[in-house]
């Protein structure tokens, strides 16, 4: 990434995006050698951290409860990821107060739609964790990522609620972003909702932010040609789950939608950015791609297939795949995710697998998976009273608090970066712009 030379963070923020506005931040920015902190909470295997980083972010203090996502993230970032409950820590975390930046994405079975989507599930209270964390901290601004559905589902409306007046008694001024990593050259389509707040921000306007930063979009083909075969050098990990064929498929238009093969893992599509990886890969969940489609002669044997069924033809013996159609390696995924070069994952291969599914998996606990469920009026009721947010202290000063030390605005000016370049930041072939230099 380019340094900013000359010119502060906070004079270049204002100029170059006008629809943030920050009072008195000509007065009070920072030398332009000075980093950006920030605090990661729920960071599981480090993807969010990768990419605050890389938007010019100091990292002060991390944590998870995951302990091989923990020693993932040790190994590739740093000693200054923290094991343990969040909740054991929040009292702590107020050394930090005033940092640049908070973020993490609390984990999302109980919101999501591949899981059961229950308020009553014990994850689902760590969004109300991360906002007693941003009380206690009071950073300069936040950024909480969750699935599409708690940006966007009614049933889950109160929460949204319940988010945005916490954070406006904190002084926050808030916005819910709804982003998909493949318009920002990720070769994923990875919906995610964004909960980002801001001190002293008369309005955000993030969503105008964003376009300036869309890329084409990346097929999978494109990501991971490059690695070759697997077993080989550059793509050295295998994944041992047989691929079988389903004795009664399930038939779409597209070979890539359906199920012809056994398992939860279809065949990914080499013309398009992938499918969402969840982070319950391994094993027959893992997807399916055709190695001499990929790194060989181009042809597809599930293409050739799918039209053998659509044509009234019958299934094939359950084991007569041929030995190229095959689950994705850790290798593949990693570069899927845009996880630097060279990442270094703890754990057996199966688990390491589905955390790079992940920052959280994306931060954290890995997500699991069910049909979704409704809840009855009398369910709804108790388990609004346990998600509420109550704000043990009172509103502050939205000018300065008295703690603060009056320091510049450069978070504002890195955190688009982040949001569009995936759960990790930039990977294989793609570098993305610092927002305080974009035209």
């Amino acid at each position: 990434m380019c340094a900013i030379d000359g010119n502060s963070h906070s004079e270049t923020l204002l100029a170059m995006n006008p629809a943030v506005q920050f009072p008195e931040a000509m007065s009070r920015s920072r030398g332009p050698q000075e980093e950006p902190t920030a605090i990661s909470l729920f960071s599981g295997a480090g993807g969010m951290d990768v990419g605050f980083r890389q938007a010019g972010f100091r990292i002060l203090w991390a944590n998870d409860i995951d302990k091989a996502a923990v020693e993932t993230y040790r190994r590739n970032l740093g000693g200054h990821i923290v094991p343990g409950d969040v909740n054991d820590h929040i009292p702590a975390l107020r050394q930090y107060r005033g940092v640049d930046c908070l973020f993490g994405g609390p984990p999302c079975q109980g919101f999501s739609v591949a899981g059961k989507m229950a308020l009553d599930d014990p994850r689902s209270q760590l969004v109300k964790s991360y906002m007693r964390a941003v009380e206690g901290v009071r950073p300069r601004s936040f950024v909480m990522e969750n699935v599409k559905a708690l940006g966007t589902l009614a049933k889950f409306g109160e929460v949204r609620d319940d988010l945005r007046s916490y954070a406006d008694r904190l002084g926050y001024r808030t916005e819910l972003v709804m982003l998909n990593a493949r318009h920002f050259g990720v070769p994923q389509a990875r919906e995610r909702v964004f909960f980002v707040g801001f001190q002293r921000a008369d309005r955000i306007a993030f969503d105008l932010r964003a376009k300036r930063y869309v890329r084409p979009e990346r097929s999978t083909l494109q990501a991971i040609r490059r690695l070759g075969v697997q077993g080989t050098e550059r793509n050295p990990k295998t994944c041992n789950a047989v691929v079988t064929i389903a004795a009664t498929p399930v038939l779409r238009k597209s070979p890539y939608a359906g199920m012809m093969f056994n398992g939860l893992g279809r065949p990914l599509n080499p013309h398009a950015p992938c499918a969402t990886l969840p982070a319950s890969m391994g094993g027959n969940k893992t997807p399916i791609i055709d190695e001499h489609q990929y790194y060989g002669d181009g042809e597809s044997w599930v293409e050739s297939y799918h039209r053998h069924l659509m044509r009234g033809g019958q299934p094939y013996a359950m084991n007569d795949a041929p030995p190229h159609i095959r689950r994705l390696t850790l290798e593949e995924a990693r570069l899927l995710h845009t996880f630097p070069d060279g990442y270094d994952f703890a754990g057996g291969s199966r688990r390491s697998t589905g955390r790079s599914a992940t920052r959280c998996p994306a931060t954290s606990p890995s997500r699991s998976r069910g049909p979704p469920s409704m809840c009855c009026a009398r369910r709804r009721s108790r388990t609004r009273r346990q998600i509420a947010f109550p704000c043990s202290s009172p509103p502050p000063d939205r000018d300065r608090l008295p703690s603060e030390p009056r320091r510049g605005n450069s978070a504002a000016s890195s955190l688009l970066t982040t949001l569009v370049c995936g759960k990790s930041g930039a990977g294989d072939g793609f570098e993305p712009s610092n927002p305080t230099l974009a035209t």
